[in-house]
């Protein structure tokens, strides 16, 4: 994150965002006690910090959120996954009072720019540690000026020994270039530098039980099996669920109810099961099978041939009607901020929504009786509501939920047709027997793709719901092109990512591929040009060795994406 400080008072903070734009949080900010309002010098100075929460007051503000008395406070509707998530939630909250209420830290760690006039600038980064000090600025205290590469290990070895005593979560340390006139030298993209580096630790690891396999319907009807463990502690937080994906998986991974099983988490974020203990069973273990039911509805549930998944027959099973809301809301599609899926739950059950063109129709009024809704948590909630009523075509298309339609193809769908209706046209021109239609001609959009994009258009309570978004103030905008400089770096090639990137996240990834003018796919096929490999890839990766893909790791993406 960017902080700006103009005569020494402080102005401006940014989130670094995508590599080219990033989010204005200086409402929140300003709330965090270790973010120095006034420094000691008057000077205009850009600098480089971390916005965190400390695990105690992760565990306070999750224990807060589960109980209904914090819904009344407008602190939201759903627990946080991680201190990470939490921490970036409520930098991102429209309310400051809501930010202040939680304890956020801050370290501060670069020099991003200072005024020329500067008489004694720092020449090195340890140098610039201790300006920062002397500004004001709060400094971890754990860096080290090194010589050797061994002294780096020794400090890593020694980092990790401590990393549970620090109160806040860690994953690794940064490796840089102590003299900043080599940093210079070495440059930089927008988004990563070519001087400095992470030292990663292993993923850690933790053996639980299996109590009970538990299946969920998503959004499209698909049926996915989920692990509730024993709580167990892994990376910082105490694990107490993880998803088994599909049938397959559990035959792979040889899986019965009452196994002992060893979790980690993927980029020490999403919990997984990496391996079972068969010589801890008792023969009380049981083997699960898909339900022939849907859990939810009752109605038949149906696996396709040559697919993975299983699917409740019902279009109009409840369980998917409310997980389409939830992602119509979710960052990826309108990104309504503050409606999750408690308060989505809480309007369906109060009657003052039955889909989701409805929110749009909400009034703070109609909110403030509700449970949990003071005044100001209603207002702010129909402010996020009406700064989303303008969508960009790609994340409208996407939100709108249709089977086999990721954010990948959803943008190959925007960058083709432009509009909503010329896409409307071509998906109901599409006749079961026509060898060719526009769709299929959409690279890595086959007739699988297509007829679930025609089917979505043919049904008229699916139109009908899209008129009735634009009749409630939606406005769709055509899809924003990359920057013509580098538009065509990656043109015509596709990646797939596997396991945890230490320069940034699997967003960043994606959507730095994306500005760049390439496609990212979910799954390896033999179009796939690049499986990119992070710490702890998964089961991509034997399938690219299988392929014969091409297998590149983070040094090799982060050159192949660099702007020159």
């Amino acid at each position: 994150m960017t902080f700006i400080y103009k005569k020494g008072i402080f102005v401006q903070a940014v989130t670094r965002g995508d590599g080219f734009v990033g989010e204005e949080v200086t409402h929140t900010v300003r709330t965090v006690r270790s973010v120095p309002l006034k420094l000691k010098q008057p000077i205009d100075i850009e600098v480089g910090g971390e916005i965190y929460m400390p695990i105690k007051s992760f565990e306070k503000l999750n224990k807060n959120l589960s109980s209904s008395a914090s819904l009344s406070k407008g602190e939201g509707d759903k627990k946080f996954a991680n201190p990470r998530n939490a921490a970036a939630g409520t930098i991102r909250q429209l309310d400051p009072k809501i930010a202040a209420k939680r304890d956020l830290q801050a370290f501060f760690y670069s020099i991003y720019s200072l005024e020329a006039k500067y008489p004694s600038a720092p020449r090195t980064q340890f140098q610039a540690l201790e300006f920062l000090q002397d500004l004001g600025f709060r400094v971890e205290k754990h860096y080290k000026k090194i010589d050797k590469i061994q002294q780096a290990k020794d400090f890593f070895e020694d980092i990790k020994k401590i990393r549970h005593r620090l109160g806040y979560e860690i994953d690794g340390i940064a490796v840089k270039v102590n003299d900043l006139s080599l940093q210079n030298k070495l440059g930089r993209t927008a988004k990563y530098v070519r001087w400095a580096c992470a030292y990663k630790f292993a993923a850690q690891q933790a053996a639980t039980q299996i109590k009970a396999i538990q299946v969920q319907v998503g959004r499209t009807g698909k049926l996915t099996p989920v692990a509730v463990l024993e709580p167990v502690r892994v990376a910082g937080s105490t694990v107490s669920r993880a998803t088994l994906h599909n049938e397959d998986e559990i035959k792979r991974l040889g899986i019965k109810i009452g196994d002992t099983v060893i979790i980690q988490k993927a980029g020490d974020v999403i919990p997984e099961i990496v391996k079972v203990l068969p010589k801890l069973r008792t023969g009380r273990e049981k083997e699960f099978h898909m339900p022939a039911k849907c859990p939810v509805c009752g109605s038949e549930v149906k696996r396709k041939a040559g697919e993975a998944d299983y699917y409740c027959t019902n279009k109009n099973c409840f369980s998917v009607h409310k997980r389409k809301l939830y992602h119509f809301v979710s960052r990826r599609a309108f990104d309504i901020d503050g409606l999750g899926p408690k308060i989505l739950d809480q309007l369906i059950n109060e009657g003052l929504i039955k889909d989701a063109a409805d929110i749009f129709t909400l009034k703070q009024g109609d909110l403030e009786p509700l449970e949990g809704f003071a005044a100001k948590a209603a207002d702010n909630l129909i402010k996020a509501i009406d700064a989303r009523r303008q969508i960009d075509l790609a994340r409208f298309i996407y939100a709108l939920g249709i089977r086999n339609v990721g954010e990948q193809t959803a943008i190959d769908l925007a960058n083709k047709f432009k509009s909503f209706e010329k896409l409307k046209l071509a998906a109901q021109a599409l006749s079961p027997d026509s060898e060719s239609n526009e769709l299929e001609q959409i690279e890595d959009i086959g007739p699988v793709v297509a007829k679930s994009v025609a089917e979505w258009f043919k049904d008229k309570n699916n139109l009908k719901f899209v008129e009735k978004l634009f009749k409630n103030g939606v406005k769709v905008i055509g899809p924003s092109a990359p920057a013509a400089k580098f538009a065509k770096k990656l043109a015509g090639k596709t990646f797939v990512l596997t396991g945890a990137l230490s320069s940034m996240s699997r967003d960043e990834a994606w959507a730095k591929i994306r500005q760049l003018g390439g496609r990212v796919s979910s799954s390896v096929s033999k179009k796939t040009d690049y499986v990119v490999v992070g710490e702890e890839p998964g089961s991509k990766y034997e399938q690219a060795k299988k392929l014969g893909v091409k297998i590149i790791g983070e040094k090799a993406f982060l050159d192949m994406i660099r702007q020159v």
